[in-house]
């Protein structure tokens, strides 16, 4: 993409959508601009972005298909969580230098009033796990395992994309809880992670001619959770695996963002409405915040708690250059991610 540009403290680099992709996005899905360094005017103040998440939900927002949040409007810069810095404020509660969770999107710099920001402190011990593991891909795999899974000692969970940072999660969950854990990732190695790292009593490479064959293997008592957030070719390998009133929470569908068309084969909506009724089957799609939002703390408590103990373990990679997201973002829709993607846009330091 674009060559290296340090962040500067005279302007501001941003990357706007500068049209609707087809597919897969590329290089012309985003343009890379440099304005101005916004001033914080009485009211405000201006953030610094040190950290950008990069998630699969910013794909749909790039799309003005119906969904359960408005698109970015063309020219707009791209949306996403990022952890920060405050670089001067005229804001009554927030301090210059304080660390902030904000939703800068992909650019240096931006001007708050506040809303929406969560004070993360003076000198948080690690400030980019507030867009993890203490933030929201986090709180959707416990809101999405505890309260829609509702997961019993000596139940079998399967979820897919195992090493990234919500299947990772869910799976050392339900290890927590007494249940038997199979993920589903994509190469020799993730499998190796989720088993070794994580706890989990089998993992599955999606990737190997026999994956249906060795998901059938690992499951000889069926499945009473999956936690679903791939679909496509994964998804129809599960489905005959499902026992009677097994659960399925829905956070996403990764596999299906980049699709143009209807798969090919027979419509299979009959047979799936047939699994679900004969087997009893609960699914329920969710959105985190919109869902669950007030069940936060007790999520951050009991996260913390486990963190602290050792009984969960978290991954993340740190892509450095704001310049790489388009790129770092891509690789994540393909499953190229190994934990949680992030990238450094600027230094921890207060000065530059």
């Amino acid at each position: 993409m674009s060559e290296s540009i340090e962040q500067s403290e005279k302007s501001n680099r941003q990357f706007v959508l500068a049209e609707r992709p087809v597919g897969v996005p590329n290089d012309d899905t985003l343009r890379l601009e440099t304005t101005d360094l916004p001033i914080a005017q009485e009211g405000q103040m201006l953030l610094r972005t040190v950290f950008l998440s990069l998630d699969p939900y910013m794909r749909g927002r790039m799309s003005d298909a119906p969904s359960y949040a408005p698109p970015v409007k063309l020219g707009e810069v791209m949306v996403g969580g990022t952890v920060s810095r405050v670089h001067s404020s005229k804001l009554v509660g927030f301090s210059e230098g304080d660390w902030v969770l904000s939703f800068n999107g992909w650019q240096d710099y931006a001007l708050s009033d506040g809303a929406g920001v969560t004070l993360l402190g003076s000198n948080p011990a690690q400030p980019s796990w507030a867009l993890g593991i203490m933030g929201m891909p986090g709180f959707t795999a416990w809101a999405g395992l505890l309260k829609i899974g509702m997961p019993k000692a000596g139940e079998t969970i399967v979820v897919a994309a195992a090493t990234g940072p919500v299947g990772s999660t869910v799976g050392q969950i339900g290890k927590i809880m007494g249940c038997r854990v199979v993920g589903i990732a994509g190469g020799a190695e993730k499998c190796a992670h989720a088993l070794e790292h994580l706890g989990f009593d089998a993992c599955i490479d999606h990737r190997s001619e026999g994956f249906v064959d060795e998901l059938t293997k690992a499951l000889p008592d069926g499945i009473d959770i999956y936690f679903e957030n791939v679909g496509g070719k994964v998804f129809d390998a599960v489905l005959p695996h499902l026992n009677a009133h097994a659960r399925v929470p829905i956070c996403g569908m990764v596999s299906q963002y980049n699709v143009t068309e209807l798969p090919d084969g027979p419509d299979r909506m009959g047979w799936l409405m047939g699994q679900l009724l004969r087997k009893r089957i609960t699914m329920r799609g969710f959105i985190i915040f919109d869902d669950f939002a007030p069940l936060y703390p007790e999520f951050a408590k009991e996260m913390t708690g486990w963190l602290d103990s050792g009984r969960i373990h978290y991954r993340e990679e740190i892509i450095d250059g704001l310049e790489q997201a388009l790129d770092a973002f891509v690789g994540l829709l393909h499953g190229a991610n190994f934990g949680k993607r992030v990238i450094r846009v600027g230094p921890s330091e207060l000065a530059l």
